[in-house]
């Protein structure tokens, strides 16, 4: 069992020797996967309803949010070994063949460290401040992932769809492992866990205690099985979110059948020293004990 820390690069942690701090010291103490959010913008006004939180936003919509890939680029500088995801990138409101370059780009930088993990949105107004059709998303990224796909694997590339359209195209540098980098799923609807199944590498639910997540993860497993997938083609991991876990909820989620558990601590204190001091005591607490699962 890994255990993995959500997030950096967002409220307090937006400052580039905060994000060394933590990107070092995650590191050190043994933590699988650093998670970075993604919003380009939010909204002053919205009624589009956050999915966790009982549908309320978790902090003032002033929180500082990073750019997930900048902020990652910056991480993978100063570590060596622990895995760089997103949590979540919104696909469909990316340009694909530009999106394909810039997660390359960072898992040629990291040394195949990169998982691309990936949602189709929640917040409509910040597709209509992008300019992005809300109508059709879940579609529009499963045309975008495998577009490119085709853009990391193929010397020339092309694709052809009701959005997407090259032919011929040329992008390098390919991503480190078998032209392929890792594509994670989030969301813990039907069409989400379908997503996984059909043409996903791995799934991060959210929100969710060990109960909670064993019937969506034998769901998964129904629906790999029905698309002539294994289990073994995919990655699971799961984030208790605001929910409070102990030690012993880590064999509980492994018994569930997931690999990973991704921390989240919203509440993290600013001074330096404290956040390694709460990053010490969450490796006593979880990395370690999972390490020995």
């Amino acid at each position: 069992m890994k255990v993995g820390y959500f997030a950096v690069g967002i409220g307090p942690f937006v400052d580039p020797a905060v994000i060394k701090l933590i990107a070092t010291t995650t590191e050190r103490l043994g933590f699988s996967t650093l998670w970075a959010p993604e919003h380009v913008v939010l909204l002053a006004e919205f009624s589009s309803r956050y999915p966790y939180s009982a549908g309320e936003f978790p902090m003032p919509v002033e929180t500082p949010i990073n750019d997930p890939f900048t902020t990652l680029s910056f991480a993978a500088a100063v570590t060596s070994k622990i895995r760089l995801a997103t949590g979540i990138c919104l696909v469909p409101e990316h340009n694909p063949v530009i999106l394909a370059k810039i997660t390359a780009t960072l898992d040629h930088l990291s040394g195949g460290r990169f998982v691309l993990g990936t949602g189709i949105g929640w917040l409509e107004e910040e597709f209509q401040a992008i300019g992005v059709p809300w109508e059709r998303r879940a579609h529009r990224t499963r045309e975008y992932i495998e577009s490119m796909r085709s853009l990391w694997a193929g010397e020339r590339s092309s694709y052809s769809g009701e959005f997407v359209n090259f032919r011929g195209a040329l992008s390098y540098p390919k991503p480190v492992n078998d032209k392929r980098i890792p594509v994670w799923f989030g969301g813990e609807s039907g069409p989400a866990l379908r997503r996984v199944a059909e043409y996903g590498d791995g799934w991060i639910g959210f929100n969710l205690s060990p109960a909670e997540a064993a019937p969506k993860i034998k769901k998964i497993e129904e629906l790999l099985k029905a698309a002539g997938r294994k289990r073994s083609d995919i990655e699971i991991a799961c984030s208790p979110y605001g929910k409070p876990i102990t030690a012993d909820d880590l064999k509980r989620y492994r018994d569930a059948g997931a690999e990973e558990i991704a921390l989240v601590r919203f509440d993290m204190p600013a001074d330096p020293r404290e956040i390694v001091t709460q990053l010490e005591k969450m490796a006593r607490e979880y990395v370690e004990p999972a390490a020995k699962l």
